[in-house]
C-alpha cells in the first residue's frame, strides 16, 4: 500500500474516521482503484439560461481559463475553456431553455440564497482512469451508485465517455469518469459544434485585453483548490466518501476555533503540483448552529449550508510569487488590478509575505453567474499548505458577513 506524507493538523477526528481511513487506503490498492484512477481532468459548472458568455467574460478577467471550443445537444449548449496544458478544463454548461430543471434544481430551492437560481451549481470533476468500466464496477461493487445515461436531463453528462455517480448525500456533488485525459475537445460533444458569434467573440476579446494589459495574464495560474462546505456532522462521512472515489488521501486539518470551524485537505499523492490535479477542501462547523446560543460562538460556515446548502463555495487561484519592481506583492497588484476593473472583493488580503514562508489569500465576492467565489493565494518563501489559521479564520468570517441571510429573507422571522 502507498505511504502518505504524515498528518498535518490539530483537528481531532473519532475513532470510526481513524479506524476506516486506513481500510479505504488498503481497499483501493486491494481493488486496483489506487492504480485506475489518475487525476483530475475536468470541473463542471451549470449557469442559468444565456449567462454562460457573462460568466466566461468574468472568468476571463479574473483566471487563466479561456474559450476553446464549443458545441450544443438537445439540452445545453456547451462551452469548454482551457487555461495552461496541465490544467483541469473547465466546462460550462448552459441550459438551453430559460425554464429547464434537473436533479439540481431540487437541491437549489430547498435554500433561500439558491433557490432564485435554480439552474447554477457547480456539478463536480471529472477524473481521468485507465479502465472506465473496470472502475465503474469496482466502485459499484463497494455499493457507490452510478447515474443511468438514460436517466439524466442534462445530455451533457450521459455522454459515452463518462460514468457519473449519484449526487453525494454529504456534499449534493457528482464524482465523473472517463479514460480520455479530454484532448479531443470536438469528441467531448454529442450534437453539433458552433463558433462564437462575432459580439461574443468581441466581448471575450476585450476581457482578455484587459486581463494581459493590466499584466495579470502571467501571474495568475490554474486552479489551486476546491472548497466545499458542508454540515458538521457529515465533515468525516464526505472525506471518507471522497477518498474511497478518488486516489487522493487525508492530508490534514486544522481548526479554526473563533469561527467554530475546521478546514480539512484532501490531495493528489501523484502530482507535482497542485495545478495539475488540484486538492479538495472540505469545510464544516466544529459544534452545529443549534447550539450556537448554548456555546456562544459565530457559525458561518454552516449558515453557509442553511442558506445555499451543501455545495462547493470556492475554487481558488494561485498566483505566481514574486513581487513587482517597487516591491507590491503579486497577489496585491492582481487584486488591485481587478478591484479597477470593478472586480468586487471581500475585505482586503490577510497575510503578510515578509522575509519568511507566509501565505496572502483573498476572498472575491460570490459570481452571480455561478454563485462561486474566487479565492486569490499566493504562497511566500515556499509556504507549504493552504492556509494559516488567522488568514482562514478571517476568510471565514469575510464570507460569513456577505453570505448572511437577512431576517427579512427567512419566512417567520421578524425583524428586531
Amino acid at each position: 500500500m502507498k505511504e502518505y506524507p504524515p498528518r498535518r493538523g490539530d483537528k481531532k477526528n473519532s475513532e470510526f474516521f481513524e479506524e476506516n481511513l486506513p481500510k479505504i487506503y488498503a481497499r483501493r490498492t486491494q481493488s486496483g482503484l489506487a492504480e485506475l484512477i489518475t487525476r483530475m481532468r475536468a470541473v463542471l459548472v451549470q449557469v442559468e439560461f444565456r449567462s454562460a458568455l457573462r460568466y466566461m467574460t468574468e472568468l476571463y478577467l479574473m483566471t487563466p481559463y479561456r474559450f476553446a471550443y464549443g458545441c450544443e445537444n438537445t439540452t445545453h449548449k456547451v462551452y469548454i475553456l482551457r487555461a495552461h496544458d496541465d490544467c483541469p478544463l473547465y466546462i460550462i454548461l448552459e441550459p438551453r431553455e430559460e425554464n429547464f430543471r434537473d436533479q439540481f434544481s431540487s437541491y437549489n430551492e430547498l435554500y433561500p440564497k439558491s433557490g432564485v437560481k435554480q439552474a447554477v451549481r457547480y456539478l463536480g470533476e471529472i477524473y481521468q482512469t485507465k479502465r472506465l468500466e473496470e472502475t465503474k464496477n469496482i466502485l459499484a461493487s463497494q455499493q457507490f451508485r452510478f447515474q443511468e445515461r438514460e436517466s439524466f436531463a442534462n445530455e451533457f453528462l450521459a455522454h459515452p465517455y463518462f460514468y457519473f455517480t449519484t449526487p453525494s448525500y454529504y456534499t449534493n456533488n457528482i464524482v465523473g469518469y472517463t479514460e480520455s485525459d479530454l484532448s479531443d475537445l470536438g469528441g467531448l460533444c454529442m450534437g453539433s459544434c458552433f463558433i462564437l458569434s462575432p459580439e461574443a467573440h468581441a466581448t471575450l476579446e476585450k476581457a482578455d485585453i484587459l486581463q494581459s494589459k493590466s499584466g495579470l495574464k502571467q501571474m495568475i495560474n490554474g486552479i489551486d483548490h476546491l472548497a466545499t462546505r458542508i454540515l458538521c456532522h457529515e465533515r468525516e462521512d464526505a472525506i471518507l466518501e471522497f477518498i474511497a472515489l478518488s486516489n487522493y488521501y487525508f492530508w490534514g486539518a486544522y481548526n479554526i476555533d473563533d469561527m467554530n470551524s475546521s478546514t480539512n485537505i484532501c490531495r493528489n499523492p501523484d502530482v507535482s503540483r497542485e495545478l495539475i490535479s488540484p486538492a479538495k477542501v472540505f469545510t464544516a462547523n466544529n459544534d452545529p448552529y443549534y447550539v450556537n446560543t448554548i456555546v456562544n460562538l459565530p457559525s458561518p460556515t454552516e449558515d453557509f449550508v442553511r442558506n445555499f446548502g451543501k455545495r462547493m463555495h470556492h475554487i481558488a487561484y494561485e498566483v505566481e510569487d514574486g513581487a513587482q519592481d517597487d516591491g507590491t506583492k503579486n497577489i496585491d497588484y492582481v487584486v488591485g488590478k481587478l478591484i479597477h476593473a470593478e472586480i468586487k472583493f471581500l475585505e482586503h488580503i490577510i497575510g503578510e509575505c515578509t522575509d519568511f514562508p507566509d501565505l496572502k489569500q483573498i476572498f472575491s465576492k460570490s459570481s452571480p453567474y455561478s454563485l462561486l467565489i474566487t479565492e486569490y493565494v499566493q504562497r511566500c518563501h515556499g509556504f507549504e499548505g493552504f492556509f494559516t489559521k488567522t488568514n482562514v479564520g478571517y476568510l471565514t468570517h469575510a464570507a460569513g458577513q456577505d453570505e448572511a441571510l437577512k431576517p427579512s429573507a427567512v419566512p417567520g422571522l421578524a425583524h428586531d
